[in-house]
């Protein structure tokens, strides 16, 4: 079974967005933390932040590139719901952190922040709707 195949096939809450819609949210999404995230690792690199400003930036980007993969790739929700909580986490903790610095990096974070915390709460309905199927098992609909 292919990865969608698995995915749909998976109990959703009503209100799950639809892969337009969520296709249409990371295309506005990925060019604000490309340059935010850009702008803090060349601030960072130049030596005008602390290591300290950048790291959760960078964890933060680790995570969210690893969490397609772990939810598609090993179809492990649980660890997909870990995932997408240190992705909320750190965006947190990067606008806290940015913020004396650069204000600015930290109020465009707003919109990603928004979407993900929605995200959050999506993967974790999802994994508790799922918490009867093993990893990478599609759910047992008799």
């Amino acid at each position: 079974m292919n990865s969608m195949t698995w995915y749909n096939a998976l109990a959703k809450p009503a209100w799950t967005p639809s892969p337009p819609s969520i296709r249409l949210i990371w295309t506005i999404l990925y060019p604000i933390i490309a340059v935010t995230f850009g702008f803090v690792f060349v601030q960072a690199f130049r030596g005008k932040l602390p290591f300290l400003v950048a790291l959760p930036f960078a964890i933060n980007l680790a995570s969210n590139l690893i969490f397609t993969p772990i939810l598609f790739g090993l179809r492990n929700l649980t660890l997909a719901s870990i995932d997408v909580l240190v992705v909320l986490g750190t965006i947190i903790w990067a606008i806290i952190f940015v913020w004396p610095q650069y204000p600015w990096v930290a109020v465009v974070q707003t919109p990603y922040l928004a979407w993900v915390a929605i995200a959050t709460v999506l993967q974790f309905s999802i994994t508790w709707a799922n918490r009867q199927t093993a990893p990478g098992e599609a759910p047992d609909r008799a």
